[in-house]
């Protein structure tokens, strides 16, 4: 087989790119549809992702239910962090922080690492500063996201976390996408969200996922991968995936 020689070849590719429809990103995988029904549960925005309706976000207003006293007991967040085995040094994303209850639990453990709380609502990012200035907690970094993309650093991030936060996303392919940019080869993207499984959890059906539904949802990211899914919290799943 004859090899084109750098002085064809660089002018075809050239050629390609000015071709409409053709670009470096092609590819990059295609997005399933979203759909818009009229009829659809109070709690959605009335847009499907793969079957499942997205929720409304939680606003910056219900963030005292994100400190409530009773939240430990109900959701065991110190099996969760142990479940997580976070490194000293290593660098997480805390996706949909809010007043960062889980960022500054990761923050004790990954000493001279850092933890990227990244919200929406500027309100949260004030109350996660207020929060770590009052437990003296310095590796904590707010960054404010979009809907669509996390803003973080290329290649930055070891671990990416979500608590109960993506099944709100409304861009849920994009901001995935966003994610795995902002991930290390090898590095994992943790989703903790209700047991949809499970009617005996005492939150509204939209607020909760199911395994097979966030496996559905990632099986369109060709770049991840199931790693694992740990049933040690009570109402929880914790279900991890890996940048191949």
């Amino acid at each position: 087989m004859r090899l084109l020689s750098p002085q064809i070849l660089v002018p075809v590719l050239t050629a390609l790119l000015l071709v409409p429809g053709f670009s470096q990103d092609a590819a990059q995988p295609a997005p399933p549809p979203y759909e818009k029904r009229t009829e659809h549960d109070r709690d959605g925005i009335g847009v499907f992702y793969l079957g499942r309706e997205i929720a409304h976000v939680m606003g910056h207003q219900a963030a005292d239910w994100l400190e409530r006293p009773e939240r430990e007991a109900e959701e065991r967040t110190d099996l969760l962090i142990d479940a997580l085995k976070f490194r000293d040094g290593e660098v997480v994303a805390d996706i949909g922080c809010g007043s960062g209850f889980i960022s500054r639990k990761i923050a004790k453990k990954i000493g001279s690492g850092t933890v990227y709380g990244v919200d929406i609502q500027q309100e949260m990012l004030d109350l996660l500063a207020k929060r770590m200035a009052m437990f003296r907690i310095t590796n904590v970094k707010p960054i404010m996201g979009a809907t669509n993309d996390p803003k973080l650093p290329p290649a930055s991030c070891d671990t990416m976390i979500m608590v109960d936060v993506y099944h709100e996303f409304d861009q849920p392919f994009e901001m995935i996408r966003g994610m795995i940019a902002g991930l290390k080869r090898g590095g994992r993207i943790v989703f903790v969200e209700y047991r949809k499984e499970d009617p005996t959890v005492p939150i509204k059906e939209l607020h909760k996922m199911s395994e097979a539904q966030v496996r559905k949802e990632m099986a369109v990211q060709p770049e991840l991968e199931f790693a694992e899914s740990i049933e040690d919290l009570p109402r929880q799943h914790i279900i991890v995936f890996r940048k191949k």
